[in-house]
């Protein structure tokens, strides 16, 4: 076979094999490599593990010690550090809660405000004293005329009123004064005369305020409930928060009949509802009406002795209170919700009752028994950090005020049965969660906030 000819690339290569080999002998490149090569093998081979045999250390059996009590050893216990011969159950030390005083606090101490209270305590005495004037003559009803296009937010009529999330607001039921009273999370109480720059703040509590009494005719005398179980009286003319009711449970509504000025009704631990007698000092009646606890409790203007109750166990109930057996309540209507029912508040004339739930819906049921119901969706799901929505009657039968999640507050009306508005303004900073209107201003709607601001909408 004819060997095969090469062309330019292959007697390239060749030739450049060529050079290289003769570069590497004479520089004796191999025979040094393969003398490395070997004295790297010669020590690796000194230096295996395998090779290094190390003696073995006689292993110290310990013995194996089973930890048992002096109980179950039948030895007596030591007693060794106690105090005295005894060895019986000791009572631990209890440590003092942080300034809880089950007594009168006097205002002075409870006040947080950095001014002088002497001018708001004139003030309350002044319309103490107007209002127990006019008690003789009948006030004519507020006629609830409103257009809602009408509303609107002055600027100055935005104050923040107490520190953190507002949790009980109410205005005074006065035709010659527009103050609010609102309780936040922390057990404080703050007083605001609406376009007024002060605000007067005190802490005569150490949880959150679940309810705000005001007695129509004695604004001097202002009850306050909270979660610690304790019902004060703010005394006005005293000048002290007294200490009226004490218990176990948490106080989570506060209620007053519209007849009724010795009663107040408390709602009681978990469904409990407590009848408290301020004339004997002590409870008069309790019923437990719910499964958990009750939200709020409402009573019909028109049938001061008919009560709505809500809780969080999914219902909202209505009790006849002069029937009763024994020690049991029957309720006269029931009203089921997938989650817990935040309100129930009957309307101005007592002919409708309007409930919140978190299962996102506002019921409205009217009728000589409550029988005709309707349902309006709406979001109420405000998170574990703003108050819980309830929807609030306005001055009449017709409309609903709640909050809203984008920083306004819808209008439900209650003849279409749907949300007919939303009151918005750019100086609302945050959402608006519980309400209250103004009894003798017609167009006068407050709403508080999380962060303490309350909002005061009027008509134009």
């Amino acid at each position: 076979m004819a060997p095969q000819k090469l062309n330019d690339y292959e007697r390239k290569r060749l030739e450049n094999i060529r050079r290289n080999d003769e570069m590497m002998a004479a520089l004796k490149l191999h025979s040094k490599a393969t003398q490395l090569s070997n004295f790297k093998r010669s020590q690796r081979v000194g230096t295996k593990s395998y090779n290094m045999k190390s003696e073995k250390k006689p292993k110290t059996e310990t013995p194996i010690v089973i930890r048992r009590s002096l109980r179950t050893r039948g030895i007596p216990p030591d007693s060794k550090g106690l105090v005295g011969d005894s060895v019986g159950p000791t009572t631990p030390t209890k440590t003092k809660p942080s300034v809880v005083n089950l007594g009168p606090i006097s205002m002075a101490d409870a006040r947080e405000s950095a001014h002088s209270d002497s001018s708001f305590v004139e003030s309350l005495m002044g319309m103490a004293q107007l209002e127990a004037q006019d008690v003789s003559v009948e006030k004519e009803k507020v006629e609830a005329s409103l257009g809602l296009e009408s509303l609107y937010l002055d600027p100055k009529n935005i104050a923040r009123v107490v520190p953190g999330r507002i949790t009980s607001l109410r205005f005074f039921p006065s035709s010659s004064v527009k103050m609010v009273a609102v309780g936040n999370k922390f057990g404080n109480v703050g007083f605001w005369n609406v376009g007024e720059s002060e605000v007067h703040l005190y802490r005569p509590h150490r949880a959150p305020i679940s309810g705000i009494l005001i007695q129509p005719h004695c604004f001097s005398k202002i009850y306050t409930s909270c979660y610690d179980g304790i019902l004060r009286l703010m005394d006005v003319e005293k000048e002290i928060f007294d200490l009226v009711f004490e218990c176990d449970e948490s106080i989570y509504a506060l209620s007053l009949p519209t007849n009724e000025t010795n009663c107040l009704y408390l709602a009681e631990g978990y469904g409990g509802l407590t009848i408290w007698d301020n004339r004997i000092g002590k409870r008069s009646s309790h019923w437990v009406l719910h499964e958990s606890r009750i939200n709020t409790i409402d009573f019909n203007c028109e049938n001061p002795h008919i009560v709505a109750t809500s809780s969080t166990d999914g219902t909202a109930c209505t009790w006849d209170l002069r029937y009763t057996d024994g020690d049991k309540l029957r309720a006269l209507r029931t009203f089921t919700h997938k989650r817990s029912v935040q309100s129930a508040y009957f309307s101005p004339s007592g002919c409708s009752l309007a409930t919140t739930s978190l299962d996102n819906t506002i019921g409205i049921y009217s009728g000589v028994n409550l029988e005709d119901a309707a349902v309006i969706n709406h979001n109420n799901l405000t998170g574990r950090w703003l108050s819980t929505f309830r929807a609030k009657w306005g001055w009449d039968d017709s409309y609903l005020f709640v909050g809203n999640m984008k920083r306004g507050v819808d209008v439900v009306s209650s003849v279409e049965r749907k949300i007919v508005m939303t009151l918005e303004s750019q100086h609302m900073s945050a959402i608006p969660c519980r309400f209250d209107t103004h009894s003798y201003e017609v167009g006068m709607l407050a709403g508080a906030t999380s962060g303490g601001q309350v909002y005061i909408w009027t008509s134009r």
